[in-house]
């Protein structure tokens, strides 16, 4: 969501100080990532390995609702559910009253979104065929982190103008739709269509207390559980629940409301989901073996290598190639001044697919294969943003350097 979306007149809650307005901070949400997936790798690779591995494999839940759960499992289809609820909130705000509700705006974030989630998709398939879980590890390169890879641009984008933001958020916003549409298409096993029915039944109950103006939590935390607990029972994965409820959430205020439900709810859950539900679903997402064995083994996993293709050269071709060719057909219309170099460096952000890739490797792939899939997921990620920030950081000191001559001088 751009800035100028956020800050309409009228359409935002009280201004809010401390902690939780910290952890609004797209920066500080992708080092509080960042910090725990070093963590993750930490436990992983040293003696504390046995204990890390025990406590994500520690089952808890009730049995009769078949949520005995691993801890690891809490984290990625209980805690994550949080994470694709304020997704479903901005992507529904977007779509309605942001940026992507204007068709000029949006046309190309949109074509380049598409285009970083097939090209990629379509290399990782085409390396990869024929290897074990091919037929489902394709989908891993297709998501680009929101967090992390507007954390990096908050980093070293400062020369940047604030429509190069808005793009990358708006494309991240479109991929995550897909991501979103591909978790539940590709991963549903097992349907129970009575579990499924109640869960449509408990969004048409939670659609008309939004319609009817209810607001008192009392009503929506229970319904919200409830219809966590339908879908995660229904076979559909239990992410889809928190992307349901945000997208049937009202985006537009009354005029009687100092701001619209989903701008509250977005306000109050984003400090929870970038301070504590992404970086604890990364502490038991990213433990993955990174010795010499493991790295071998990788180097020589055609999934793991198709996954690292898809990030580095699919998002970057897919995203910049879209955006090339559709400017150049007149479909759309590079942002206002942002320049090739700078979309080539968005282009190459575009790869890091932390959260949701790593979802869909714990999905797609089981055991070591899962493990080497993620540790591609980590690497990938690693390098698109170490190429991104070196593009970025040239950009930044050449601006620098113009300001300081003068246009003239510069020019000369």
């Amino acid at each position: 969501m751009s800035k100028a979306s956020r800050n309409k007149p009228g359409d935002s809650p009280a201004r809010a100080f401390g902690f939780g307005n910290y952890l609004r901070n797209e920066t500080v949400g992708g080092m509080a990532m960042l910090a725990a997936t070093v963590l993750a790798l930490v436990l992983a690779n040293t003696p504390a390995s046995g204990l890390y591995t025990a406590v994500s494999e520690f089952r808890v839940g009730p049995h009769a609702l078949h949520l005995d759960l691993s801890v690891a499992e809490w984290a990625k289809d209980g805690l994550l559910a949080i994470f694709f609820f304020v997704a479903g909130l901005e992507l529904k705000r977007e779509m309605t009253v942001g940026d992507l509700s204007d068709r000029k705006t949006a046309t190309l974030p949109i074509i380049a979104a598409l285009g970083g989630m097939i090209v990629p998709a379509v290399i990782a398939f085409g390396v990869s065929f024929g290897a074990p879980g091919f037929a489902e590890a394709w989908a891993i390169p297709m998501a680009t982190d929101i967090a992390f890879a507007l954390g990096v641009l908050s980093l070293t984008g400062s020369a940047l103008p604030t429509t190069a933001r808005v793009f990358l958020l708006s494309l991240a916003v479109v991929d995550d739709l897909g991501a979103i549409l591909v978790i539940a298409v590709l991963f549903t096993s097992g349907l129970n269509l009575l579990a499924l029915l109640a869960s449509v039944v408990l969004c048409g109950v939670y659609w008309y207390a939004q319609h009817k103006r209810v607001t008192t939590p009392v009503l929506y935390v229970p319904l919200a559980l409830a219809t966590w607990i339908a879908v995660h029972s229904s076979g559909v994965h239990a992410t889809i629940a928190g992307v349901a409820l945000g997208l049937l959430t009202r985006v537009r205020k009354d005029p009687y409301e100092p701001a619209a439900p989903s701008v509250r709810l977005e306000h109050r859950l984003q400090p929870w989901s970038a301070g504590l539900v992404v970086p604890v679903f990364a502490l038991f997402a990213a433990g993955v073996p990174v010795n010499g064995e493991a790295l071998s083994e990788l180097a020589h996993d055609r999934v793991a290598i198709a996954v690292i293709v898809g990030l580095l050269l699919g998002k970057f071709l897919g995203i910049f190639g879209t955006s090339f060719a559709a400017v150049k057909l007149g479909f759309g219309s590079p942002p206002s001044g942002v320049k090739w170099t700078d979309l080539a460096a968005l282009a190459i952000l575009g790869g890091i697919g932390f959260t949701v890739s790593l979802l869909i490797a714990d999905l797609s792939l089981t055991g070591d294969a899962a493990e080497r899939a993620k540790a591609a997921v980590l690497i990938a990620s690693a390098l698109a943003a170490l190429l991104a920030t070196a593009i970025l950081l040239v950009r930044q000191r050449k601006t620098k350097r113009q300001n300081a001559l003068g246009p003239d001088e510069a020019n000369s």
